[in-house]
């Protein structure tokens, strides 16, 4: 041994031949700054092989363990300095490893070795190590900064080693140890859902151990994931004791509340939306004006009047950021006593009101617009449902009287008919985007549990009250930018360029231009206008839709991309969102010469929570829908459906039934007996024996072959193909030159990267 090596005594103890120490490794790469393993090997003078492949062995054991960062092909090294720990969220996969997610770089890898310490949404420092054999870096967590949570819900269980807390995805691989007298006093069962506080946090060598505060009822599933979902996403259901106390001392709006505000409480305002809507936060009314012009007067509820900055209330809509809509529940940003009572437009009482109050001329083009506080009194609460039935039949006696019978609310409601015709007609103009997509509903029995799902119908009512809002909401950013307000612009970026590659390539099928970057709105108005009335539309504009980039919340207008706005803020929803709520705040403080309110948070800081929670509730509500449809889907193994293909993966067919509107996945090896390669730019799966496509669009029968609960993932296989979409026709293969008999060989699955031949 020819180097100087404070721990070479434990070091001989441990190998027969011994090499350099990890502490004598770092110092030496510390003083050389980056070297490769044949480096550090001639500077130590070792030239054994044995000796050498050691080395390299406790050279990638250090990687692993995050003492220094191996990059470069031939590998580098180098010591992990402070600089080198990063920030950011674990999120946990069901099958046991995770990721670092960063906001700025790429994410790190997490092997399920690093997620023993860990759950979901945890917030760690950690060190990238090295790189794996598929381009991902390789992270070791140094110290876990926050938790995002301390107390869990999952299944009681029982083994060898006493009792634990089985979790769900995604926190399935932390199972929770608890005590059996924990266990005898709460009287739990195995196979119980329970609530569980942390005691300990789990490390390298132990699970967490944990206490049971409550065992849960088991008779609804649908309660129960909710529950669940509202932990595991760390959303905060109840509201503190300040927040009730401030909203319940609110009294119905008195003569003092009403000083200073105009009177519109004479206009046949009414409110229009779906059938299970409790919050009523939006009232229209339009007229016609001389020489065709109109006016429309929206009227949303004045929240800020209530909730005021800073307060209790405040502090808890701040927090939530937005209501979450769950199958049948909400978990609403604001105490119902508000949300549900005193903000909402209910018919027949006066209500306070910011309003919006919009000249346009009978060409759709805006001509003025001015904001005030007002009182309006509802003359009737109306459903998309009636309006639109209103509209095909206006003598229809199943009609409300509040519609039928109310002369001035009638001829509203066929003013606002007329406008929304005409801006039906700007919107083409300016290829505001319209996709064909299916929305849906589930409706439960009585135990819970799926009864049918549905999908939600859009007739012209709901467009209707979708363009007031539109206008509103131009008008609310045209105005906040006119005065330089201190508000939070909603964003939508237009594609980035591997997006628009991608949707420029698969173009080609419909014989259609598509810039490879840069697309207008009218470039992707070109292609759901020549797909719109196709059999495989829904399909074509769901891929479209995907393409687009994630809307957000942020104090610089960029415009909103796919309404095909210059300016666009929210202005129509402050019950439910916070973004609303601001923007009423700094209009108001304007119109009426008042000082705008500070607050405690900085505008880029509300930007980040509010776009932050609007992801949040829509993940929890989606998992929530995903577990509630496999959850149904476990006791339909076996039995057939008819499906439409709608994604086309390298790994096989997604495929939505026909009749549910459920997802599943035809893995490749289900999909026939051919051996196909994935063509990413016409999104087919292509087999190369026999010539057989499948892609966007294609009819199909699968059956059920089985439901992972932990992945939420649905799997199907493959019967037959019932219709080929237009694009996605078998192709005739040449007649090929007989050829001498050859006896049958196994075919080798690794024949082309992407294929697969069912075996």
């Amino acid at each position: 041994m020819s180097w100087n090596d404070p721990n070479a005594s434990s070091e001989a103890k441990r190998y027969d031949n011994p090499i350099p120490s990890r502490e004598l490794i770092l110092s030496t790469i510390t003083e050389h700054g980056e070297v490769t393993h044949q480096q550090l090997a001639k500077a130590f003078n070792i030239d054994d092989t044995d000796q050498f492949d050691a080395l390299g062995n406790r050279l990638k054991a250090m990687a692993r363990d995050g003492q220094v960062n191996r990059e470069g092909r031939p590998y580098r090294y180098r010591t992990v300095t402070q600089q080198d720990v990063i920030t950011g969220t674990v999120s946990a996969h069901p099958k046991g490893f995770g990721f670092v997610l960063l906001s700025d770089m790429p994410d790190l890898f997490l092997h399920e070795k690093q997620m023993r310490w860990v759950f979901n949404g945890d917030t760690v420092e950690a060190v990238g190590t090295s790189t794996d054999n598929r381009g991902r870096t390789e992270g070791r967590i140094v110290d876990i900064v926050e938790r995002r949570q301390n107390n869990f819900i999952g299944t009681l269980a029982r083994d060898d080693d006493g009792y634990c807390v089985e979790l769900g995805s995604p926190n399935n691989h932390q199972p929770i140890t608890v005590t059996d007298d924990n266990v005898q006093a709460f009287n739990a069962k195995q196979g119980a859902p329970v609530k569980v506080d942390i005691i300990d946090w789990p490390n390298q060598h132990e699970f967490a151990t944990g206490k049971i505060t409550e065992v849960l009822s088991d008779d609804n599933d649908r309660e129960l994931i909710i529950e669940t979902t509202l932990l595991n996403y760390d959303i905060p259901s109840d509201f503190s004791e300040a927040a009730l106390k401030q909203a319940n001392d609110y009294q119905e709006p008195t003569e003092k509340d009403i000083k200073g505000r105009t009177d519109l409480r004479h206009l046949p305002l009414v409110t229009i939306d779906g059938e299970d809507a409790r919050d009523f936060d939006d009232a229209v009314f339009a007229e016609k004006r001389s020489g065709g012009n109109y006016r429309v007067v929206i009227a949303i509820a004045d929240v800020s009047y209530y909730v005021t900055p800073n307060s209790p209330l405040d502090q808890d809509a701040y927090e939530r950021g937005t209501s979450v809509y769950f199958p049948h529940r909400v978990i609403p940003m604001l105490p119902e006593v508000l949300s549900n009572g005193l903000c909402s437009l209910n018919p027949d009482l006066d209500r306070l009101c910011m309003v919006a109050d919009i000249k346009i001329s009978r060409a759709g083009k805006i001509t003025g617009y001015e904001f005030y506080p007002s009182v309006i009194h509802s003359q009737a609460r109306l459903t998309y449902n009636q309006v639109n039935d209103y509209f095909v039949n206006p003598t229809d006696k199943r009609l409300p009287k509040s519609l039928t019978g109310n002369k001035d609310v009638k001829k509203s409601i066929d003013t606002l008919h007329q406008l929304y015709e005409l801006l039906l007609k700007k919107r083409e103009e300016r290829h505001a985007m319209e996709f064909e997509t299916v929305e849906t509903y589930i409706k439960f029995n009585e135990k819970g549990g799926i009864a049918d799902i549905l999908p939600r119908t859009r007739g012209d009512s709901q467009k209707l009250i979708e363009e007031c809002m539109l206008l509103a909401n131009t008008c609310a950013a045209n105005f906040a930018l006119k005065h330089e307000l201190p508000v939070l612009y909603r964003n939508h970026d237009k594609p980035d360029g591997e997006k628009s590659m991608r949707i420029h390539e698969y173009a080609k099928n419909f014989g259609l231009p598509f810039p490879e970057e840069s697309p207008t709105q009218a470039d992707y108005q070109r292609i759901i206008e020549a797909t719109k009335d196709r059999p495989d539309a829904i399909s074509i504009h769901s891929m479209l839709l995907r393409s687009m980039m994630q809307a957000n919340y942020a104090p610089d207008n960029i415009g909103h991309f796919g309404l095909a706005y210059d300016e666009y803020s929210h202005f129509t929803s402050p019950i439910r969102r916070y973004p609303d709520l601001m923007l009423h705040r700094a209009i108001k403080a304007k119109v009426t010469n008042s000082k705008q309110p500070v607050m405690d948070f900085s505008l880029e800081g509300a930007g980040t929570q509010t776009s932050d929670t609007e992801r949040r509730a829509e993940k929890a509500s989606r998992y929530v829908e995903s577990w509630l449809k496999c959850h149904y889907m476990k006791d339909h193994v076996g039995e057939e459906f008819e499906g439409v293909v709608t994604t086309v993966t390298s790994f096989g067919l997604f495929v939505t039934l026909t009749d549910l509107y459920i997802d599943g996945l035809v893995h490749i090896s289900n999909v026939g007996d051919d051996f196909f390669v994935y063509d990413e730019q016409q999104q087919q799966l292509i087999g190369k024996d026999k010539g057989t496509l499948f892609g966007l669009g294609d009819s199909v029968k699968v059956q059920v072959a089985g439901v992972n609960m932990d992945l939420l993932q649905i799997d199907f296989d493959l019967k037959e193909k019932l219709q080929s979409s237009a694009m996605n026709q078998t192709k005739k293969q040449p007649a090929k030159k007989e050829q001498p008999k050859k006896s049958p060989a196994k075919r080798s699955s690794s024949r082309s990267k992407g294929g697969n031949k069912k075996g």
